[in-house]
């Protein structure tokens, strides 16, 4: 039994190797950018979603579940990508600073080019205040690592020190609601019962 990941994520393969899922990493290749524009005014949940749903296509496979998934941030109503530069980094930390982060995490399996299960799950992380001086000593240590990571932080690692408080599942906010995938994938006959 096993199952592909359309995707290149660390924290994703992490998640799914120390949960035991046997899986082969297949990273989805498609414009991430040109879905969100065609999704301009839909909801971030829907987006994310969107986004999951298009990778666990991307990757054609005929008997084996492929796992899509995709995380997105928004901060104020204004919707974050991954930064482009560790200036872009900086720009959003500060940004960030004393607000509440909205992590939006999707996940979607395939079967055979059809959408078998889909879930969405969200975390809230209050964001402290940053003083300019951590930021530029939490890039100089975490950079470029979390230029890779929407947010721009990695909770398994000096990320944590981002926040005042988390509500929600700490999976979801590593990127992958993963409780609902493995209930998924078990419904599936892909892991025992």
């Amino acid at each position: 039994m096993s199952i592909i990941l359309a995707s290149k994520s660390a924290s994703r393969q992490a998640m799914l190797t120390d949960a035991g899922v046997p899986f082969e990493a297949r990273p989805a290749d498609l414009d991430e950018r040109a879905i969100e524009e065609q999704l301009q005014g839909a909801a971030p949940s829907e987006v994310a979603l969107a986004l999951a749903r298009a990778k666990a296509l991307a990757v054609e496979e005929a008997e084996i579940p492929v796992l899509g998934s995709d995380s997105l941030v928004v901060v104020d109503g204004r919707r974050f990508d991954k930064p482009t530069s560790r200036e872009n980094a900086a720009e959003h930390l500060r940004f960030f600073s004393g607000k509440v982060m909205e992590l939006h995490s999707a996940a979607v399996i395939a079967r055979g080019g059809e959408i078998v299960w889909s879930h969405a799950a969200l975390a809230r992380l209050h964001v402290r205040e940053l003083s300019d001086k951590f930021i530029e000593d939490y890039l100089t240590r975490e950079w470029p690592e979390v230029g890779y990571c929407v947010g721009v932080f990695r909770i398994e690692a000096l990320g944590a020190q981002l926040f005042e408080r988390i509500e929600g599942d700490n999976f979801t906010v590593l990127g992958m609601p993963l409780l609902p995938v493995l209930g998924a994938l078990r419904d599936l006959g892909e892991l025992p019962a």
